[in-house]
């Protein structure tokens, strides 16, 4: 793991449920990808910063193993760390944790930075790093 892990909660609501009455498969994604911007714009990095810098977050690959049932109005706990990050790819873990710990749901993304203007991924700028808690000295060469 490289730097500390980032936490972020949140209620699972209404408008989270599928017909079967638990949280669908893509809500994962939505819920996952709401604490992922939540740690880079806590670290300085907003979509605000993205527009204004058109460098940006993009996901390459993701894989998610789902151990448990999410169910309405639990507060669930999302924990985000990076485990490496080589040349222009980090990858990133994440777990989704039930009111009493238990594990509901990992999954591990490949992310790059992404320059919009040029429209390929760039090696990662010390801002970028920064908003994760990292240095250059950090990743591995």
């Amino acid at each position: 793991m490289l730097g500390a892990p980032h936490e972020y909660t949140i209620q699972i609501l209404e408008h989270h449920l599928d017909t079967f009455g638990h949280v669908n498969n893509a809500v994962y994604l939505e819920l996952l990808e709401e604490a992922r911007w939540d740690w880079i714009t806590r670290g300085g990095y907003s979509l605000a910063r993205v527009q204004e810098t058109r460098k940006g977050p993009t996901i390459l690959e993701c894989t998610l193993r789902f151990a448990r049932e999410l169910r309405l109005r639990e507060q669930i706990r999302i924990e985000s760390w990076i485990e490496s990050y080589e040349r222009k790819i980090a990858l990133v873990t994440q777990v989704i944790k039930t009111p009493d710990g238990k594990l509901a749901c990992e999954a591990s993304f490949k992310v790059g930075l992404f320059d919009l203007s040029e429209r390929r991924l760039i090696a990662p700028t010390a801002e970028w790093l920064a908003a994760f808690g990292l240095t250059p000295e950090m990743l591995s060469p």
